[in-house]
């Protein structure tokens, strides 16, 4: 029987959305930058940015496989 360390696939599953969403955040970062310059509302682009850092707290707390596989950035 195969036995699943849930512990090492939150791991596992964190370390591919810190991957993924590095890209994402720096692409926030340039848009965060021109708002500013802009005076435009930058509102939207901090909440967005905040979900992509808060992302991996809820592998955190997921309590099966099948959660953390649900745990996406997009």
């Amino acid at each position: 029987m195969i036995t699943i360390n849930l512990n090492k696939a939150k791991d596992i599953w964190k370390d591919k959305l810190r991957t993924e969403r590095a890209p994402l955040l720096s692409q926030l970062d340039v848009q965060f930058q021109r708002a500013l310059e802009t005076g435009a509302d930058t509102t939207e682009i901090v909440a967005e940015k905040q979900r992509l850092r808060d992302i991996t707290n809820l592998v955190t707390s997921a309590s099966t496989l099948d959660e953390i596989k649900s745990i996406s950035v997009e």
